[in-house]
């Protein structure tokens, strides 16, 4: 008996043209790791310029981001001076990169897992103006953001000019990210783990040496040119620990957690309010941009009157090294400070600003952890507890709780304080903070805006491995190779005793379909005259051993399969002698 057989289906290779080797990938990761040291540099001093111009008339590239500057002489008319930069933010985003939009995070996420990786190279360009502009005209941002977008952006395009295949142009992606945050923030272990724990969907020494090698070489390129100076200076990581164990000091540092824990709840929550609101006034986005500005600027005028400096407005690290250095104790002002930052950043980032959520991060984390530390000292007067240590903590918890990335928070805190004696009870605080943010909401700041918009991104990062794992490492090698017109009962005769449970069935030099051995249908002449003919199965999909096991799920997804037929990669239509391994239902079971 013959039976018509359906065309041969090629591989999928449209995603994978080229898989480099790990010390090619390694190469090209370092050149990644110089592009972004120098973007972080040039984008540092473009902020400058635009701050010094913006602020007060003067071309200069020299600012230093820990220190007040003087009051504008424009006056009230600095109120302005924010509404002014977002319309020219919103229009380089609206013109040229929609997704320069926003604190940059989630739309790198959104390209890693729901457009292969790829991030256009003029996203580059144009978040460093836009970014720059917002932050240098006042607008509550971060760096951070920015200049994630900017190195995932040049790593990216780099791996699509290459034409890498999907696994490693994400590798690139992700080392560009890692380096960019790890130049900015001096913190090259910071880099390694922000793309550990919020970018790559899989660790390995394929992803990991890759990242290291372009943090690595950022953060030296950084220092030359910046200085290596930590981000903050702590006066208390200068004076020795005197008990080994401060019983209060961790009871104060558990009641830190538990507050940044309701406060990343509530800064999630608020930021999606206003990313919501602004989206839905019946006005065009400039109009939009300019109410949320003015309320920015406004409030940074009131700050201006009330404590002398502009406080929330741009990215605050003048006011975290003033808590840091125990200039701010009062209670009543850190509290208002952490409301004011948490409105601010939220209503800049629903106008329509450019930047990041890192740096507010930290800014509500020093005046909210000051002072709730302020009140631990009131518990406990006696055990030489001090503002500093708290605003220390509360950054990191703070900065975990809102995004997640746990061990990012821990050690990008030690690298830029370089206080080691507050790592146990900074431990203690941003676990609690995570963990009562989760309980309260899963999503945090960086994924919440993609669930709303049904582009989710999986809570638990371990399940997302489908992403970088080739097909031939989770492929069966258990299989046979038979004739379409082999009788079934010389089929069963002829196979191996174990282990051989598919067999790949060929009519002439093309793969006609597959035979699971436990599931052939029974009838009672089969061993007398049934052949491989009778009972071919066609539900398969043909990939190659170097897709991603992502890619061949999509596939048998999308053409309801529940097959594949895994061959090694080559011209032409794919023959029975190419044919490397299968996928089945145990195949994926095992994945997971």
């Amino acid at each position: 008996m013959s039976i018509t057989s359906t065309p041969p289906v090629a591989p999928d290779t449209s995603e994978a043209e080229r898989e480099v080797g790990l010390p090619a990938l390694v190469f090209l990761a370092f050149v990644v790791g110089c592009v972004a040291a120098v973007g972080a540099i040039v984008f540092k001093y473009l902020i400058a310029l635009v701050h010094n111009l913006a602020n007060y008339g003067v071309l200069s590239w020299e600012m230093d981001p820990n220190l007040y500057g003087p009051e504008s002489p424009w006056g009230p008319f600095v109120i302005l001076v924010p509404v002014i930069g977002g319309l020219i933010v919103v229009f380089l985003v609206r013109r040229f990169a929609p997704e320069a939009k926003g604190h940059g995070v989630p739309e790198v996420m959104y390209a890693i897992y729901h457009k292969n990786g790829d991030v256009r190279g003029i996203v580059a360009v144009v978040k460093s103006l836009a970014s720059a502009l917002s932050i240098g005209t006042g607008a509550s941002v971060g760096r951070e953001g920015p200049i994630i977008q900017i190195g995932s952006s040049f790593g990216s395009t780099f791996g699509r000019m290459l034409g890498l295949a999907r696994a490693q142009k994400i590798t690139l992606l992700a080392a560009g990210a890692g380096a960019g945050i790890a130049a900015t923030f001096n913190t090259p272990l910071g880099g390694v783990l922000f793309a550990v724990e919020v970018l790559l969907p899989e660790v390995s020494t394929r992803t990991f040496l890759p990242v290291v090698a372009a943090t690595a070489t950022s953060t030296y390129i950084a220092r030359l040119a910046l200085g290596v100076e930590s981000a903050f200076l702590v006066p208390i990581a200068e004076i020795p620990q005197l008990e080994t164990v401060n019983v209060p000091e961790l009871l104060v540092a558990a009641a830190v957690g538990l507050a940044m824990g309701v406060a990343a709840f509530a800064f999630v929550r608020v930021l999606e309010f206003c990313e919501d609101l602004f989206e839905k006034m019946p006005v065009n986005p400039y109009v939009q941009n300019a109410l949320g500005m003015s309320m920015v600027g406004l409030m940074g005028y009131g700050f201006l009157h009330w404590t002398g400096h502009y406080e929330v407005m741009s990215v605050g690290y003048a006011t975290i090294q003033s808590v840091l250095a125990g200039e701010k104790t009062v209670f009543v002002v850190l509290l208002a400070l952490f409301v004011a930052k948490m409105l601010a950043t939220s209503i800049s980032l629903g106008a329509g600003a450019s930047g990041g959520i890192f740096s507010p991060s930290l800014f509500m984390g020093a005046t909210l952890g000051g002072a709730v530390g302020i009140l631990g000292m009131t518990v406990f007067p006696d055990a030489g507890l001090n503002v500093p240590t708290f605003a220390v903590i509360g950054m990191g918890a703070m900065v975990g709780g809102a995004t997640s990335a746990a061990m990012t928070a821990i050690v990008m805190i030690f690298e830029m304080t370089r206080d080691y004696d507050i790592i146990v009870p900074l431990v203690l605080a941003v676990a609690i903070a995570v963990g009562v943010r989760r309980a309260l909401v899963v999503s945090d700041i960086y994924t919440i805006k993609l669930r709303n918009r049904g582009k989710p991104i999986p809570t638990d990062r371990s399940t997302n491995m489908f992403l970088v794992q080739p097909a031939r490492e989770a492929m069966s090698g258990a299989f046979s190779v038979f004739a379409i017109t082999t009788p079934v009962a010389e089929m069963l005769a002829a196979l191996p005793g174990e282990g051989r449970r598919h067999v790949i069935v060929a009519d002439g030099a093309r793969i006609a379909g597959f035979v699971r051995i436990a599931r052939i249908p029974y009838q009672p002449d089969r061993f007398a005259g049934q052949t491989l003919a009778d009972i071919v199965s066609k539900d398969f999909v043909v990939a190659a051993e170097d897709s991603t096991l992502n890619t061949v799920v999509t596939r048998m997804s999308k053409r309801q399969r529940t097959f594949a037929v895994i061959i090694r990669e080559g011209p032409g239509v794919p023959r029975p002698e190419d044919v490397v391994g299968v996928i089945d239902e145990p195949e994926l079971a095992g994945a997971w």
